[in-house]
């Protein structure tokens, strides 16, 4: 009988990869010694002209969601109108009296300085007069808003959508409270949230915003203001609203959520509610914000019930209802939180 082999007591090291990270996720994890390289949320390699090209796809998707929208509601897109009048304001871009490459005045505003120092004599400080009509505008149109909530949402959802159906819902009892019922007079949810004020006899505002495209006002909107500006437009939101509603949307969407959000915890509004209508939707955002954002302490554990989430049109409601109740005698209520 041959004799046994010993069994080596040499212990052999086992070499790992670096751990990958999840798929999708955008995030390749870093090889020692080596430069990690930046990617994109999509897993892309950064570059200039990536940045570039991701930019004009992204103003093409866009317009293409915004023209979904209407044609969802069985109109014409304004890009396709033959030029007849059609139901609803319509805003068009007039591009004949454009001097510059910047296409809106957003941009023109938030472009780079010339290098000639003259044109800022003709630009930038004139620009501020226009700024200011916008504010003088607006505030002269709503000024008698004074119960008012704004509805955002996605420009895409069509009619047969179930969000589409409840933000109808929502508006219409909103009017039926004495509530004036604001959007971004797009089509989609803001679509549906003008036709239920307005179905209810209520006050439909719509607040439409230049775009590089002509994007066009639904046609249940009743007072109609056109904005050049962003930021006067978002001061219009949250001036004249006692609440806003965020049906299920894109970056505009979370871009107008979070900041309700913010002057909220930065202590410039009070008693705002932000209602997240559509569970589903909002779920997984609300799970990162707790396990990431709040579990690194970014923000304190209050803050994560300044969000609201809801399916119901007619609990979404008796929260504003209540919200404005309590907006009516802040004093008494701050007391009474302290």
């Amino acid at each position: 009988m041959p004799p046994r082999k010993k069994r080596s007591t040499k212990v052999r090291t086992i070499r790992t990869a670096p751990p990958r990270a999840a798929q999708g996720d955008g995030v390749t994890a870093a090889t020692p010694g080596r430069r990690s390289e930046p990617r994109t949320a999509s897993g892309k390699r950064a570059s200039t002209q990536l940045l570039a090209t991701a930019s004009l796809d992204a103003q093409e998707g866009l317009r293409e969601r915004t023209e979904a929208g209407h044609l969802a509601a069985g109109r014409t897109p304004p890009s396709q109108d033959s030029g007849a009048r059609q139901s609803g304001a319509v805003k068009r871009v007039d591009d004949a009296i454009r001097t510059f490459a910047p296409v809106t005045e957003d941009e023109k505003l938030l472009s780079g300085p010339s290098t000639d120092p003259a044109d800022f004599t003709r630009t930038d400080t004139w620009r501020v007069m226009r700024i200011m009509s916008e504010f003088i505008e607006g505030f002269d149109n709503l000024a008698s808003v004074t119960k008012g909530v704004t509805i955002f949402g996605s420009a895409r959802t069509h009619p047969d959508d179930p969000q589409y159906a409840a933000a109808q819902e929502v508006a219409r009892l909103l009017a039926m409270e004495g509530f004036a019922v604001i959007t971004g007079a797009g089509p989609g949810i803001m679509e549906a949230a003008n036709r239920g004020a307005k179905l209810a006899g209520g006050r439909s505002i719509g607040c439409n915003i230049e775009l590089p495209f002509e994007q066009g006002a639904n046609p249940y909107v009743d007072t109609l203001i056109n904005f050049r500006y962003f930021f006067v437009r978002k001061t219009m939101f949250i001036k004249y609203s006692n609440a806003f509603i965020i049906f299920p949307g894109g970056f505009g969407t979370l871009d107008e959520a979070f900041e309700a959000l913010t002057l909220i915890q930065t202590g410039k509004i009070y008693q705002f509610p932000v209602v997240l209508f559509g569970r589903h939707y909002w779920a997984g955002l609300i799970r990162w914000i707790q396990s990431r954002v709040l579990g690194e302490r970014k923000i304190s554990p209050g803050d994560m019930d300044l969000m609201i989430m809801t399916d119901d049109p007619a609990e979404a409601v008796k929260l504003v209802v209540d919200a404005y109740e309590s907006q009516q005698h802040p004093q008494a209520e701050r007391s009474e939180a302290m």
